[in-house]
């Protein structure tokens, strides 16, 4: 786990109730609600939450890449780098030619799928020049120095600049990602499953990768995952997300120690622990919500061992947790950290049933 965050720094990047719905002719399916999201400078935060909760649909939306159906509804997107002026600038007010300026110069992404992302017919070399072309005005040399440069950053052997990437492993072809991110020196790189579909110990040699990038070069990190697990070793804070809302936010301690919200209670639960008693892991019975069709109250009700008749009109906004730090905020008010769980977690069908 990274050393603790000191100082009191504007966020480098604030998220402000920010909406993204999905709409076709007669329906609208409501991605993301109003999502409050920071991050601070040179700090790691962990997006957790199944496949469908919204977590890319949240980065994308914030970087304005998001193409039709998909809709900004509402918020606002500030970006504070040390280029850019006093106050920032609201991405979300951006011209086309001011985000071009902008993406992988100050915010860079790490996409999920590496062979989708890179460019199949251009050389590795290729790939990390046009970046280079784009933002920094370097000579020929001066770029291939600094291609080189990156290479050898993330462990990959400088031959493989000739290589298409077809010719790379999986993790090769994620190290160069990584490497395409880090290419102009960014102050936020958001990383969308960049360890999916690769085996356990290469997930773990990227992971130690990117630890010791961020602590040489002191950039801000947003790891969106589905792996709770792994962001508790990696992150200061946890963003957990659940059908489009963010219903638990927490230091990695209080997160993994005194969990409030149900949902996160089950995500702890899912995987084994290495350390300790074996105990049985337990999934999550159920599916996800259907945000097209959202039913009142919490969208956990359905799947939630503790769903009560007040769980339908709870308005989903983050509280205070008590007797944990400010920071530690649920969407729950009626679980308490540390409740007894119920013998079986499964759907609680009505609300008011109870396992």
């Amino acid at each position: 786990m990274p050393e603790e965050r000191t100082g009191t720094a504007p966020p480098v990047l604030a998220i402000r109730d920010f909406s993204v719905s999905y709409f076709s002719r007669d329906r609208e399916v409501r991605a993301v609600q109003h999502v409050d999201l920071e991050l601070h400078p040179g700090e790691v935060v962990g997006l957790a939450g199944e496949s469908g909760s919204g977590k890319s649909t949240l980065a994308l939306g914030a970087c304005r890449l998001l193409r039709p159906p998909a809709v900004i509804t509402s918020g606002s997107v500030i970006y504070r780098g040390r280029r850019v002026r006093e106050g920032g600038l609201d991405m979300l007010t951006l011209t086309a030619r001011q985000l071009r300026a902008l993406r992988w110069r100050e915010i860079a992404i790490v996409f999920q799928s590496a062979m989708n992302a890179l460019n199949p017919v251009l050389r590795i070399s290729d790939q990390l020049t046009d970046v280079f072309d784009a933002h920094l005005p370097l000579l020929r040399d001066q770029k291939q120095d600094r291609a080189a440069g990156l290479m050898d950053m993330v462990g990959i052997p400088r031959a493989r600049l000739r290589s298409y990437p077809h010719q790379l492993s999986g993790g090769m072809r994620q190290r160069v990602m990584i490497a395409m991110a880090l290419a102009v020196e960014p102050e936020v790189v958001i990383m969308d499953e960049p360890t999916t579909g690769l085996d356990v110990v290469v997930q773990r040699e990227i992971l130690q990768h990117i630890v010791e990038l961020r602590e040489q070069l002191g950039f801000a990190v947003l790891f969106i995952t589905h792996d709770l697990s792994l962001l508790l070793d990696i992150s200061h804070r946890i963003s957990v997300m659940y059908g489009g809302q963010l219903v638990e936010v927490g230091e990695v301690s209080e997160i993994q120690r005194r969990p409030a919200h149900p949902y996160t209670v089950g995500l702890l639960n899912s995987f084994p622990s290495v350390r300790g008693p074996r105990s049985a892991v337990k999934g999550i019975p159920g599916s996800p919500p259907d945000l097209g069709n959202p039913e009142p109250g919490c969208p956990f009700i359905a799947r939630c061992g503790f769903a009560a008749p007040e769980c339908c009109r709870v308005d989903m906004q983050l509280l205070s947790v008590p007797g944990s730090s400010p920071g530690h905020v649920t969407a729950c008010p009626f679980v308490l950290p540390g409740a007894a769980q119920p013998k079986q977690l499964k759907p609680a069908g009505k609300p008011g049933a109870r396992a």
